[in-house]
């Protein structure tokens, strides 16, 4: 019983820690959407000077690591200019995530919006068939969401639950406004296939590490682990699997183009990018690279996207590497 009372307690103790978190959060949220564009944006440039060059350095380590891996041609002074880049678009994310609800509607949307290869990617989601969208840690996935939302299609999303209860209902509450449902990971395949079944829309971020087991392929030219879930959803349901993106233009807050960079297709497959889960894994990758490399300051070169691969796949990549060198 004396057991029990403290669980009790623990648990209690921490729904207060989070619920304060959570009031913390919301009235910075709150003062955030009162700001204009031009001064939203001037903060972001302040906070991201100091959590760079500042003295609040947040994964500096990890993401040195990964700008070193990724652009190792480049000098030390470019890399820390495009830690500072990303530390701005990441904020003025947070801002526009703020701002989108209060600001963006089906009456002004284009003023704020510019679709790239509309005619295309609307027959593919106006189709009956399944779709698999899959993007990244890439421009503002989270206004993307709420965007395909307010032109009028439900989408269902894969999302790992927030550890803080109340954050997470919030942020459900924002993604869901506009008919953005979400799964939690765990167990969410019987949902999967009954949404693909009904021809509906799967979104995915696709960036994810999947670990030792999962498929290594290369992305952005160092070796990553990826779900083969995703490969699986659109091969075993017949779907297109199509890399969208929602990147900042113009260089000004609340400014986007949505675009479907490629579309793999089952039923039209003449390169046979869907041939196998390895092949459809590598050829969203390599179109996730190409859409970063035109903007690589908005992506979060923070995570740990790349991690050291097993023994047996390293030599792989590297036998591989020594084949093209050759």
């Amino acid at each position: 019983m004396k057991k029990y009372y403290q669980l009790n307690l623990q648990q209690l103790g921490t729904l207060g820690v989070d619920f304060v978190l959570y009031g913390i959060v919301r009235v910075l949220i709150s003062v955030l959407q009162t700001l204009p564009a031009d001064m939203g944006d001037k903060l972001c440039h302040s906070l991201a000077w100091l959590v760079t060059t500042g003295p609040f350095k947040i994964r500096h380590k990890i993401t040195k690591h990964n700008l070193e891996q990724i652009f190792p041609d480049a000098s030390e002074e470019d890399r820390k200019r495009l830690e500072y880049a990303m530390w701005h678009h990441l904020l003025l994310m947070v801002c526009e995530i703020a701002w989108a609800q209060r600001r963006l509607h089906l009456t002004n949307w284009s003023q704020y919006i510019v679709f790239r290869e509309n005619r295309k990617t609307l027959g593919h989601l106006l189709s009956r068939r399944p779709k698999v969208t899959v993007t990244g840690h890439f421009g503002n996935f989270e206004v993307g969401g709420y965007l395909t939302g307010l032109m009028g299609f439900s989408t269902l999303t894969i999302a790992r639950k927030l550890d803080n209860v109340f954050l997470h209902r919030w942020v459900e509450r924002f993604r869901s406004a506009k008919g953005q449902h979400m799964v939690d990971k765990e167990g969410c395949a019987p949902a999967v296939d009954a949404h693909l079944k009904n021809g509906g829309i799967l979104t995915l971020l696709a960036d994810q590490h999947a670990g030792p087991k999962g498929c290594w392929v290369d992305f952005l030219g160092v070796p990553a682990s990826c779900h083969k879930a995703l490969s699986l959803f659109a091969l075993s349901s017949n779907a297109p699997m199509m890399i969208g993106s929602t990147t900042r233009i113009t260089g000004s807050p609340m400014r986007f183009e949505m675009s479907c960079s490629d579309i793999a297709d089952p039923d039209d497959d003449p390169d046979g990018n869907c041939a196998s889960i390895k092949s459809l894994t590598q050829w969203y990758n390599a179109g996730l690279a190409r859409d970063i490399n035109k903007s690589v300051e908005q992506y979060w070169w923070l995570h740990r996207r790349w991690r050291t691969p097993p023994p047996k796949i390293a030599a792989r990549f590297a036998k591989s590497e020594n084949r093209r060198a050759a």
